[in-house]
C-alpha cells in the first residue's frame, strides 16, 4: 500500500518555498490516480485559503528549432537577476501508449535550471489536451504559492495544444524565425489569431536584415488577419544566443499586461477559470469512462466489430455509452 500524501506538510513546504515540496505537489497534480486526484483538490484548495500574488502568466510558442528553450533561459536569467522568481513549466508532447515525455527536460536550460530564483518542470501531456489544461493551470497555481510571480509556460508548438495553452496564460508570445524560405510558410492563421506578441527570433550576425525583413512581413500579415483589433499584437526581433531584443520583448509583454488593465486581466481569468471548470469536467468524465467496469465489458467487442466493420462508429459509440450509463444507474 502506498503511503497517503501529506497534504499539510505539503502545502507547508510550498508555501515556504521548498523545491523539493514543489516537485511533490506538482507530480501530485499531474498524477491519475484516484487517491491522488483527492489529494490535489485538498492540496489546491488548502493553497488558494490564502490569497495569492497575481502572477505575470506567459505562453511561450513556436515551431521546433525556433530556439523556444534558449530564450526562455535567456530571458529567465534577466528576470531572476531583475528580482523576480520564475517558474517554468515545459508542455512536452509524451507517449500516448506510455504517458512519458518525449522531449529532454532541464538539460535545454542549463544555466536556468541551477538558478535558485528559478524552478523548470517539464510537464509530460499524457497524450491529452486536457491532461494539459488540468496538469499545467494547476501546476502554475503550485508555483505562484512558492512565490514565483513570473510563469512561462513552453509548448510544444504543434497541433492544438499553443489553443490550449493560449486559454491559460496572460499573454501569448509566439516565436519565429526568418529563415524558413518564404517568411510565411509553417505559420499557421490560428496562431497568429490568438498571438499576443511575435518575436523574430536568431536576429544576429548574418541573418539580422532577413529577420527584420519577416518582421515586417509579418507585420503586415496581422494587420490583415486581426483587422481593427482593440490591441495590435507587436512584431520585434531579437536574438536569444546574444540577448539583442529580449528585454524588448518582455517590454512589450509588460505592454500588453498594461493594456488588458487590473479589470481585463481579471475578466481574462475569470473567463479562464470557467473554461478550466469545463476542461476538468471533461478530463473526469473521461477517466471514468476509462474506469467503467460495464465498458471494459463490452469494450473488446466493440472493438473487434468496428475493425471487422460489422458496426458503425456512432452505433458503437453508443453501445459504449450504454454500458455506462448503465454502471451509472
Amino acid at each position: 500500500m502506498p503511503r497517503p500524501v501529506d497534504v499539510d506538510a505539503l502545502v507547508a513546504g510550498v508555501r515556504e518555498g521548498q523545491r523539493a515540496a514543489v516537485s511533490r505537489a506538482i507530480t501530485l497534480v499531474e498524477s491519475s490516480r484516484p487517491e491522488h486526484r483527492v489529494a490535489a483538490r485538498k492540496l489546491l484548495t488548502e493553497l488558494a485559503a490564502e490569497a495569492l500574488p497575481l502572477a505575470t502568466r506567459v505562453g511561450i510558442s513556436g515551431v521546433p528549432g525556433v530556439g523556444k528553450s534558449t530564450f526562455i533561459e535567456s530571458l529567465g536569467g534577466r528576470l531572476t537577476a531583475a528580482g523576480h522568481r520564475v517558474g517554468v513549466l515545459a508542455v512536452d508532447p509524451s507517449s500516448v501508449r506510455t504517458g512519458g515525455s518525449v522531449l529532454g527536460d532541464k538539460t535545454r536550460m542549463s544555466t536556468l535550471a541551477v538558478d535558485p530564483r528559478a524552478f523548470i518542470r517539464p510537464s509530460p501531456t499524457a497524450g491529452t489536451l486536457g491532461g494539459v489544461a488540468r496538469a499545467t493551470t494547476q501546476a502554475m497555481l503550485v508555483l505562484e504559492a512558492a512565490g514565483h510571480d513570473v510563469v512561462l509556460v513552453e509548448t510544444v508548438g504543434v497541433g492544438q495544444s499553443e489553443v490550449t495553452v493560449a486559454g491559460m496564460v496572460d499573454t501569448f508570445l509566439f516565436l519565429t524565425i526568418a529563415r524558413t524560405g518564404d517568411q510565411l510558410q509553417g505559420i499557421k492563421k490560428g496562431i497568429l489569431e490568438i498571438a499576443d506578441v511575435v518575436a523574430v527570433n536568431k536576429a544576429d550576425g548574418e541573418h539580422e536584415a532577413d529577420a527584420r525583413v519577416a518582421a515586417r512581413e509579418l507585420a503586415g500579415a496581422l494587420r490583415l488577419v486581426r483587422g481593427h483589433a482593440e490591441w495590435a499584437p507587436p512584431v520585434v526581433t531579437c536574438s536569444a544566443l546574444t540577448g539583442a531584443g529580449v528585454d524588448d520583448v518582455w517590454q512589450r509583454v509588460a505592454e500588453h499586461r498594461e493594456h488588458l488593465g487590473t479589470d481585463g486581466l481579471a475578466r481574462k481569468r475569470a473567463e479562464q477559470q470557467l473554461e478550466f471548470t469545463w476542461a476538468l469536467v471533461r478530463d473526469e468524465l473521461a477517466q471514468r469512462l476509462r474506469t467503467s467496469p460495464g465498458v471494459a465489458a463490452v469494450r473488446d467487442d466493440v472493438r473487434r466489430a468496428v475493425l471487422s466493420g460489422e458496426l458503425p462508429a456512432p452505433l458503437a459509440a453508443d453501445r459504449l455509452l450504454a454500458a455506462y450509463d448503465a454502471d451509472a444507474t
